[in-house]
């Protein structure tokens, strides 16, 4: 796809609104970040931004070059949208999740348009051949195997919340794999939502600190292969937005389930199913073409902005 230059500072509302929406779209499980940050043409910025968080960055600091800092870490980026994810996170992680629970497949029909979009958009800029191709089915199994496995149960210690934290942050850069769906799978989901409702600091600390260590290490390997070989990695990435949609097809069948303390349901396996109804069928269609329709309207957006930009 085309490079995606930084954002300017007098864009930060929409860099602001960009962190809403991946603040948004990692509450659901089955739905990345990432994807959202790539579809809002700001993915090569984030991965920028968090990798110059280092050691040089380090020496800048103890020199006081303050204004030096600041621009190798985008800081102009990283606040509005920090901001808007963090915002998004508090403010919509309570009808989201009432969604999650008793609207599934309206919910998920829109994600599945907007994953959609989001591949038809990377693929008209991708540079294709024998190895992008390669790097796309990788991709597809990649995501697949991610998203097909069962839930385990694992303890809510700090260390574990911490490792998980790590696990999770690195699908949520990555387009089209969930980290709330990874959460889910190491059976920390619901326990990190009830901490982020409750404001508990038990919970959110290690898991803070797990998301940060998992991000700075990641966001470079990530950096490294889109510079090493960007064609090939855009195709692996493009691959894992596919592959996800597996899990974001809004009509399923619960094939086996369990319930929690709390005496919540949780699904351990599930299977795609046919839509119940032929207005189900229409409802989830017009939501999927909203979709598919925000995400090339975002896409022009961005070019008139681009354009200003340069006549300006």
């Amino acid at each position: 796809m085309a490079e995606q230059t930084p954002a300017a500072p007098q864009r930060w509302p929409y860099v602001l609104g960009c962190g809403f929406a991946m603040g948004a779209a990692d509450v659901v499980p089955g739905v990345s970040g990432g994807t959202m940050a790539f579809i809002l043409g700001i993915y090569g910025t984030l991965l920028e931004a968090v990798s110059g968080f280092d050691f040089e960055l380090l020496g800048l600091l103890r020199r006081g070059a303050w204004a030096e800092a600041a621009a190798r870490v985008h800081l102009g980026f990283l606040v509005p949208l920090l901001a808007g994810l963090l915002g998004a996170v508090l403010v919509l992680v309570r009808p989201i999740t009432w969604l999650y629970v008793n609207q599934p497949a309206l919910l998920f029909a829109f994600f599945f348009g907007l994953i959609v979009g989001s591949i038809v958009l990377i693929a008209r800029h991708a540079h294709w051949g024998a190895a992008g191709l390669v790097a796309m089915a990788a991709g597809v199994a990649a995501a697949l195997l991610l998203v097909t496995r069962t839930p385990v149960t694992m303890p809510h210690d700090p260390f574990t919340i911490f490792w998980s934290g790590a696990v999770a942050i690195m699908a949520m850069v990555l387009p089209g794999v969930s980290g709330s769906f990874l959460l889910l799978v190491l059976g920390q989901y619901q326990h990190v939502m009830e901490g982020v409702k409750a404001l508990d600091l038990a919970t959110l600390l290690p898991f803070a600190l797990g998301c940060a260590t998992g991000l700075l290490l990641f966001v470079r390997l990530l950096s490294w292969l889109l510079k090493r070989w960007h064609g090939q990695t855009v195709a692996l990435l493009m691959g894992f937005m596919a592959g996800s949609l597996w899990k974001i097809w809004p009509f399923r069948t619960v094939l086996e389930s369990t319930t929690n303390a709390k005496g919540k349901l949780i699904v351990l396996r599930d299977a795609l199913a046919a839509p119940p109804s032929a207005s189900a069928l229409a409802v989830s269609l017009l939501l999927m073409g909203l979709g598919v329709l925000l995400v090339l309207g975002l896409e022009r957006v961005q070019q008139r902005m681009g354009a200003a930009e340069m006549g300006g």
